[in-house]
Parts: structure tokens; C-alpha cells; sequence
């Protein structure tokens, strides 16, 4: 198995326990205070990762990338949890935000000039099915 297989699949079995965690967190905390926990749970890898790059090397407009990343994955992660806070059910709310890739394939075509295959535009369209599926309440 490639090792980058073995990564994204340890990537959906701790993220998919991350929304029942969100959801168990939003119904006892405010979103701002689990926002701010996560947080936490972050900084507690900075020792491991510290040691891991030249951080005296890297380049500010690489650090700054990283920045707008790290601040725009916090606002979202914000919004979800005002979501789950707000009554969302998690097995709606949570799947509907791992289609953020849709977004990221948009922008990487604008930004980047990639193309898309006819199947992987096939499968952009059963993304979007899927979310009107997921989201309809019954």
C-alpha cells in the first residue's frame, strides 16, 4: 500500500471520529470555547513538529501561506461548530463540509490552470447530488 494511501486513511478514521466529537463538544460548550480548545489540541503538537523543519529558513511569504491557511481553517472550523451549536445534526452537517474540495478544485483551476478529466467532472457532479441528498430533511 503507498504510504500516501496509508495517510489518508488514517486522515478519515480520526476526522471522522473529530465530528462526533465536534457535535458532543457544541452541545456542551459554546462554538467560540471549543474553537479554542481544538486550538489547544493543536498546540500540543508544536513540541513534536518544532523540531522537525529550519524554521529560521523558511521563507516569509511560505510562512504567510501557511498563516492565511491556518486562519481560514479556524473560521471554518468556527462556522461548523456555530452550526452543530445551532442544532445542526452532525451526520448532515459534517459530511456536507467535506465537500470543500469543490471548492478547492474551482480554485485551483482559476489559480493554478488545472483541468479536470471527464470522469473527475462526473464525480464533481455526484458530489453536489450527494450534498442535496444529505442535506434534505424529511
Amino acid at each position: 500500500m503507498a504510504p500516501w494511501l496509508v495517510y489518508s486513511l488514517i486522515v478519515v478514521a480520526l476526522w471522522g471520529i473529530v465530528g462526533l466529537l465536534q457535535k458532543l463538544g457544541t452541545s456542551r460548550i459554546s462554538a467560540p470555547s471549543l474553537l479554542v480548545w481544538v486550538t489547544a489540541g493543536y498546540a500540543l503538537l508544536l513540541p513534536w513538529l518544532w523540531g522537525a523543519e529550519d524554521w529560521a529558513r523558511l521563507p516569509a511569504r511560505d510562512a504567510g501561506i501557511g498563516l492565511l491557511a491556518g486562519l481560514t481553517n479556524s473560521l471554518g472550523a468556527l462556522a461548523l461548530f456555530a452550526s452543530l451549536e445551532k442544532g445542526a445534526k452532525a451526520s448532515v452537517a459534517v459530511p456536507l463540509t467535506a465537500l470543500n474540495p469543490l471548492l478547492t478544485l474551482l480554485l485551483a483551476r482559476v489559480f493554478l490552470t488545472e483541468r479536470l478529466t471527464s470522469g473527475q467532472w462526473l464525480g464533481v457532479g455526484l458530489a453536489l447530488a450527494a450534498a442535496v441528498l444529505i442535506s434534505r430533511e424529511s
